[in-house]
């Protein structure tokens, strides 16, 4: 499925009904950059089947295509599944080169993931990105390589623009770093340490450790190559040296992404169906199973899907009850769980996200100004957000270039006539087709009135108070 160029505002369409939707998803970011990583490095070729077909996604192959390593993109073989989002990939590893500046974009993968992977390149490299890329959190990376014997050239800040000269090998050994900013810190490092010459002992030292999940997701693709890893404690880490196995991979659907779509269950009511929802992952979306059930969902497995049920929903009168959230696994959900929770009936209180300061946005601060413009009441904390219920309007939604941001406007948008996402093309970072996706679930949309599916249109609006359209 094509992406579609939006480059003036969208008015996110308003659901005329219950939903009946069946949504395929593309693949995970999360997993296809870690796969990418491994790929490179390993010692054979890989296939990566289903991957995800993104800005994020090819922000890190043209990096490693930089670096030497061979990408082809192939058709997937005689009876494998079909993917259609994009081809398969192939990753032949080779000798790594540098005099090569690396373009992050926005992408926390890449300018965590890349920098210790560039390191065992010969030559110099400049790790840079986005304008406000050079504000998110990079201090941890730069300090590890220099603790890693790594000649690092930045302004004294710890941001990005920063340059080195990689030799063709990284000391590795012992190493401390607080990862309370990101855990992509953790993971960007493990999962280059089996290429050190002395592998990786890794400590964390600071006082939080946000979404674990993504750091167990990177030691279980370590081990499925064959790497030793050894947990020693909630924090610790030793990563022993050795042969990453080339390997054929298959990609899971990307479950941060189903979350605007389940919530979308409980706000139009009606049914929403996630095609191919992995019985165990290490994916933080998976959290959604027990999380919208706290809102009043249904939630069940059926076959490979898993089905969200939101009954009436808020369109259809439903009381949904304010929640208290603890986001710290899963803080990436927040923005379409904020926006749920916004149109909920009581006053909900998120907390453990206060890292999400640092992501593409400051996605608090972005999210209590987006919902307060249209008429809600949000207080921001020092690590959370409190929402209280309001009667919502139309408006102006800042996307602020930020994906999540974009898809949270969309929810509210399902019940709010009128809210206009400035830059729903902020979406192509990890889901390009997220506005096809959208209309073709609305589209699904049963009119109360007549009994029929009809596509949701802007100007067939209810409001948050749930009067039939």
């Amino acid at each position: 499925m094509a992406a579609t160029t939006h480059s003036h505002p969208w008015t996110a369409p308003v659901a005329r009904g219950p939903l009946h939707g069946d949504v395929a998803l593309p693949g995970s970011k999360s997993l296809t950059n870690r796969e990418l990583v491994l790929a490179a490095l390993a010692d054979g070729p890989s296939t990566i089947h289903l991957p995800l077909h993104s800005r994020d996604s090819a922000l890190m192959t043209t990096a490693l295509r930089q670096l030497g390593v061979g990408i082809d993109e192939v058709e997937p073989a005689a009876g494998a599944p079909g993917n259609p989002y994009g081809p398969d990939l192939r990753v032949t590893p080779g000798p790594m080169h540098g005099d090569v500046r690396v373009d992050c974009g926005l992408a926390g993968t890449v300018m965590r993931f890349l920098p210790p992977l560039a390191a065992l390149a010969e030559g110099p490299v400049t790790i840079d990105g986005d304008p406000y890329a050079r504000k998110r959190p990079m201090a941890a990376i730069v300090q590890a390589l220099v603790d890693l014997g790594v000649q690092v050239t930045d302004d004294g800040g710890g941001a990005m623009p920063f340059r080195f000269v990689g030799t063709g090998s990284v000391r590795g050994g012992t190493l401390d770093i607080d990862a309370s900013a990101s855990s992509q810190f953790v993971s960007g490092l493990l999962l280059s340490a089996p290429r050190f010459t002395e592998g990786l002992h890794l400590r964390h030292t600071g006082e939080r450790l946000p979404s674990l999940p993504h750091i167990a997701m990177t030691v279980e693709v370590l081990r499925a190559r064959g790497v030793q890893v050894d947990e020693l404690s909630v924090g610790e880490w030793v990563v022993h040296p050795g042969p990453i196995g080339g390997r054929d991979v298959t990609i899971e659907p990307d479950l941060s992404n189903a979350a605007p779509f389940a919530v979308a269950a409980l706000v139009a009511g009606g049914t929403v169906r996630i095609r191919t929802w992995p019985t165990e992952t290490t994916q933080v979306g998976a959290d959604l199973e027990t999380l919208l059930p706290l809102w009043g969902a249904t939630v069940t497995r059926d076959g490979d899907d898993l089905v969200f049920d939101g009954g009436v929903g808020i369109r259809g009168g439903a009381s949904v009850p304010g929640v208290d959230l603890d986001l710290t696994r899963g803080g990436e959900l927040a923005p379409a769980l904020v926006a749920l929770a916004a149109l909920a009936d009581g006053p909900s209180e998120v907390s453990g996200i206060g890292h999400l300061r640092g992501h593409e946005t400051d996605r608090l601060a972005a999210l209590a100004a987006d919902v307060t413009g249209l008429g809600g009441a949000v207080t921001e904390r020092a690590e959370g957000l409190r929402i209280e219920p309001a009667r919502l309007h139309g408006g102006g939604w800042a996307a602020y270039e930020d994906h999540r941001m974009a898809t949270a406007g969309a929810v509210i948008g399902l019940v709010t006539a009128g809210v206009e996402v400035d830059d729903i093309g902020s979406t192509a970072k990890t889901l390009p087709q997220f506005p096809e996706l959208w209309a073709d679930l609305l589209a699904t949309s049963t009119d109360g009135a007549t009994g029929t599916a009809a596509r949701a249109e802007s100007t067939d609006a209810v409001t948050t108070e749930g009067d039939p359209a």
